[in-house]
């Protein structure tokens, strides 16, 4: 075994986020190693769900088809009180997949796009050198050492990267769980958030498995064990529900609290931090997962342009200004939801007031586009002439229309979309890789020539060598 390996990015963590990164970064010829601790990917599918803002991105990229057909749910939740997600988007609503299969579509996307996914291996140490970072990586087989010029941390919620980088973090822990299994081999009714008088019960039944969630009001983390057992769960069960479930065929167990927590810098010099890892949360409705994966996506084109010479410090910071500041306005609305969700009787009236503001239009159409992460506004100071839209979503439609944008896209490369080329004014939209507008306007370009930007982010130069002492 090789006792040293190089690589531009080190990414520690193999689960949906990392893994995201990873094809990012290969798309434009970045070399990555991605460090799992598992000897093997996951059995488990935490999450299940996949908004619509991850959905465009997804097809951005041309990996929808992939996941094949998805079940559709047009309805989703704000803390159990139902919210209509119809926005204006084509993958409005929630899309049914489960965590288990979107990690291996990404893992192989990853790999065919040259990551080195190593398995069983975990992260023990990592210090900066003159030309970037320096790992120590462990396994069965004995230790190495990993050389790169950035890494990532994409290791979770109990993340070794933010630990080893001392990274700090501003909220509150849990003060209340909640219980998950997924069992088969019983028949039980669904509930959908019912609330019952000692307790929140949740049922769901997909194919043969039935995912199994609850909460026992007035409990809180000091009262049991957050790994709990699947006995622990069926006693709580029994006593919420009145319903006995343990001759049901545990498949996975795991219980989460309501911790709400964001780390204060995403960057710091060669390291960052992206999903969990970054950002701690309840996982309400898959928005955990969403927006780690929206994380990757954004991170990904910033570190490739730095890997290739094109990028800057200032392009590198932009990660955590846009990414802090979407993850502080998700975590609101996620600590908002828990306490609606697991709040005991005292929360009633309150419920009773969101469920009223919840019919009105203005309203649920803002906390669904947070939810579906529609919402996302990267916008910042503009010049003269620009579009007031810079820095916001490009919607889907407005890329299909241009067959070479799309194609530039689908390659993680940015795109000009000029609407009127031979009217006056002339319009045109220049487009970042992450389909977020960078400029627009009408007349001349901010760029000598829209050629300029096109070849600016199309990656054909070789990313930088690495040099190691």
């Amino acid at each position: 075994m090789r006792t040293t390996l190089e690589a531009r990015v080190v990414i520690v963590g193999a689960g949906p986020v990392g893994l995201t990164l990873a094809g990012e970064l290969g798309l434009r010829g970045v070399d990555v190693v991605v460090l799992e601790s598992r000897d093997e990917p996951s059995t488990e599918s935490r999450a299940s769900t996949l908004h619509a803002r991850t959905m465009e991105l997804l097809a951005l990229r041309g990996l929808l088809d992939e996941f094949g057909e998805l079940p559709h749910e047009p309805l989703g939740h704000f803390g159990g009180i139902p919210l209509d997600l119809n926005l204006p988007s084509p993958y409005a609503g929630q899309w049914k997949v489960p965590q288990t299969r979107t990690t291996a579509i990404l893992r192989t996307w990853a790999v065919d796009l040259g990551a080195v996914v190593l398995d069983g291996h975990s992260l023990v140490n990592v210090t900066t050198t003159p030309s970037g970072i320096e790992a120590r990586v462990d396994s069965r087989h004995g230790s190495r050492n990993l050389h790169a010029s950035y890494l990532v941390g994409c290791d979770g919620e109990t993340s070794t990267t933010a630990r080893l980088m001392n990274t700090e973090f501003a909220g509150r822990s849990s003060d209340r769980l909640l219980h998950r299994v997924d069992v088969t081999g019983i028949d039980i009714r669904n509930r959908k958030f019912e609330r019952l008088p000692s307790g929140l019960a949740i049922a769901a039944r997909r194919e043969d498995v039935t995912r199994v969630m609850v909460h026992e009001f007035g409990s809180n983390p000091a009262d049991g064990r957050s790994d709990s057992t699947f006995d622990d769960i069926a006693r709580i069960w029994k006593r919420v529900t009145g319903e006995d479930i343990r001759s049901a065929k545990p498949q996975w167990v795991n219980s989460f609290g309501n911790a709400s927590q964001q780390a204060t810098q995403y960057r710091a010099g060669r390291f960052f931090l992206a999903g969990d890892a970054a950002h701690r949360q309840m996982p309400v409705g898959g928005q955990a997962l969403n927006l780690g994966m929206q994380d990757a996506f954004n991170l990904g084109w910033k570190l490739a342009m730095a890997m290739c010479g094109t990028g800057d410090e200032d392009l590198l910071d932009s990660y955590h200004d846009e990414r802090h500041a979407v993850g502080a306005r998700v975590l609101a609305g996620i600590e908002a939801q828990a306490s609606l969700l697991l709040g005991g009787p005292e929360i009633e009236p309150l419920r009773s007031i969101f469920t009223a503001l919840l019919e009105t239009e203005s309203v649920q159409m803002q906390l669904a586009a947070t939810i579906s992460g529609l919402d996302i506004d990267y916008r910042r100071e503009r010049s003269s002439g620009q579009s007031t839209l810079c820095g916001s979503r490009v919607h889907p439609d407005v890329v299909a229309s241009d067959p070479r944008a799309a194609d530039d896209l689908r390659r993680g490369c940015g795109a000009v979309i000029d609407s009127r080329p031979d009217c006056s004014p002339r319009r045109w939209q220049i487009v970042r890789p992450d389909g977020y507008e960078e400029c627009a306007g009408t007349g001349s370009s901010p760029h000598s020539t829209f050629e300029e930007w096109h070849q600016f982010t199309q990656f054909d130069r070789e990313p930088q060598r690495l040099e190691t002492s």
